[in-house]
């Protein structure tokens, strides 16, 4: 595993994307934001080159006119390295690969994000509802769910 304390592994990641990676860093985390197209690649390539072998969480966040999906990875046990992955699409194509097979993790969370915001991950190997019944309609923490009664 590469520290990321220097540039080079970050520059690594770079190449891998094609140079489309906006690279923030902050005390506790290093934030990379990628096309949703990047975004499989530059998973593999953390976990197995820098060895971000944890997915922690997975969560969305609705923008109105597009979505943003946010993944916290972690180096176990280290823990000292630590990424937020940042990818986003728009509401009229929510979907998004799956990462279950790079993060066998993303399973429920996955899950999660389509029973909740509707967002599709494509490959999952079975994105149905988990919390809500499955004849319930819509996504309830989109902005734009309308409540009845």
């Amino acid at each position: 595993m590469e520290a990321i304390n220097g540039d080079k592994a970050l520059l690594s990641l770079q190449s891998i994307t094609g140079n489309r990676l906006e690279i923030i860093r902050d005390p506790h985390f290093i934030y990379l934001t990628v096309g949703p197209d990047e975004l499989l690649p530059l998973m593999q390539a953390l976990k197995e080159q820098l060895g971000m072998n944890y997915l922690s969480n997975l969560t969305a966040v609705d923008y109105g006119e597009e979505f943003e999906i946010i993944y916290n990875l972690y180096a176990i046990p280290d823990n000292q390295q630590k990424f937020i992955v940042k990818t986003r699409v728009p509401r009229a194509q929510a979907e998004l690969a799956s990462v279950f097979s790079i993060y066998p993790t993303a399973d429920w969370q996955e899950r999660e994000v389509f029973d909740l915001m509707g967002i599709q991950f494509s490959q999952h190997p079975n994105l149905v509802r988990v919390l809500l019944p499955d004849d319930f309609e819509g996504h309830p923490l989109r902005k734009d769910f309308k409540k009845e009664g």
